[in-house]
């Protein structure tokens, strides 16, 4: 594992747990749809389903970890959303959600998690 996928997964491990302490089950992690792409994180919050991309950053590197989903992107994770959905027999009686968690981590100190709702 590279330098980069290994701070990815760290990123994903933090923000699974911000979702946990905020009362979310994690249903699954990095579910992938063949070549159309992954969703990092799904989850249910009561009666709603959570499909939650996580985007992580070293503090000074880049932009804010939440700026580096394009309108691209968001559309990938829409449909990437049906995708899961078809794949589990349909969506909850709450509908779906697209969440999104900003993981900045600084050279010494505690990562920064930020967790949006309904972003997408």
């Amino acid at each position: 594992m590279n330098a980069r996928s290994a701070l990815g997964k760290y990123g994903e491990t933090l923000a699974a747990r911000r979702l946990v302490a905020a009362g979310m089950t994690v249903l699954e992690r990095n579910w992938r749809w063949g070549r159309t792409g992954e969703i990092d994180i799904v989850a249910r919050d009561g009666d709603v389903l959570v499909v939650c991309e996580v985007k992580t950053r070293r503090a000074g590197a880049y932009e804010h970890p939440m700026a580096a989903v394009t309108p691209e992107k968001a559309e990938r994770l829409r449909g990437l959303a049906e995708c899961w959905i078809h794949a589990h027999g349909g969506a909850p009686p709450g509908g779906v959600r697209i969440d999104l968690v900003g993981v900045l981590v600084p050279r010494c100190g505690a990562a920064v998690v930020e967790h949006a709702r309904g972003v997408l």
